[in-house]
């Protein structure tokens, strides 16, 4: 009776593992096939090469295409080197029991947490007043960077954790650094968790808005500087759906730009890491071997 028992509730938790699987799946491709179906219409390569038209009825959206690039551009420049110095910190350089490795964790989860539009006040009042960089392209990057630093950090910190210990006391055998171990041994074998923690910081900067609006700004014109205003894919999405009647078709367009351009530069960076870091395991081997 009792492995009967078993038995069903082991086909039950697989059925719920399951069903959860199917209907993350039914989400998304909902959502997919509603902004294909919606877009596709209306995407060409004028759109994709042209300018703002008829407050985005007509025309294309290569400002705003440039405009976005850059404003990740600013963001990952930023994030990433200080998410990765922060996490490895976190994960080699300190002990769990430390008060500053804890008071950072907690700082990290709330941040986390705090509504986009709150890093949006934020960044306008440091940035844009207090720095005196306006509105414009930098202030919107360094504004992302705040918000995407506590996922970078977070999901780095656990690819890091996930290493085995047996690794790092291996290289210290051979006579290795404690930053050779860590270049050579940790970060490539913590690679999948460093992919993770970019992908994360790339989808959070690319689908932000309230933030944007209040550091980055709405002009829909080509930024020739960094320091030009400048509308980013997802502020221009939202204006199109809420203040401009008749953009639906453009906005639909739009938003399956952005798409794409999120599938491309993870793609990108995950090949990217992961040349680079087999580049490092394969240094590493032979340099044993020798």
């Amino acid at each position: 009776m009792a492995e009967r028992s078993g038995q069903l509730a082991d086909r039950a938790a697989t059925a719920a593992t399951w069903a959860a699987a199917g209907l993350v799946t039914f989400v998304f491709v909902a959502m997919l096939s509603d902004i294909v179906i919606g877009g596709l219409s209306a995407l060409s390569w004028e759109f994709l090469t042209g300018s703002v038209a008829d407050a985005g009825r007509a025309g294309g959206i290569l400002p705003i295409i440039a405009s976005t690039l850059a404003v990740v551009a600013v963001c990952m420049a930023v994030s990433v080197p200080v998410g990765l110095g922060a996490a490895v910190y976190l994960s080699d350089y300190t002990r769990d029991d430390s008060r500053l490795a804890r008071a950072v964790r907690r700082s990290l989860d709330v941040l986390a947490g705090i509504p986009s539009i709150v890093f949006g006040l934020f960044g306008n009042a440091v940035f844009c007043k207090l720095f005196g960089l306006g509105f414009s392209i930098v202030s919107g990057g360094l504004t992302l960077a705040c918000m995407v630093l506590p996922l970078l950090i977070r999901a780095t910190e656990e690819g890091l954790r996930a290493v085995p210990q047996d690794l790092r006391l291996a290289g210290a055998a051979l006579g290795m650094s404690r930053t050779s171990v860590l270049r050579t041994v940790v970060l490539p074998s913590a690679a999948p968790g460093l992919i993770i923690g970019l992908v994360l910081g790339l989808g959070r900067a690319l689908a932000e808005t309230a933030a944007l609006i209040f550091t980055s700004g709405y002009v829909a014109r080509m930024p020739e500087t960094l320091f030009d205003s400048g509308r980013t894919l997802s502020v221009h999405i939202y204006d199109l759906a809420m203040n401009v009647p008749g953009g639906d078709a453009n906005a639909y367009a739009s938003a399956l730009v952005l798409l794409a351009i999120l599938l491309i530069l993870t793609t990108i960076a995950s090949a990217m890491t992961q040349r680079m870091l087999s580049a490092r395991v394969t240094r590493l081997t032979m340099r044993i071997r020798r």
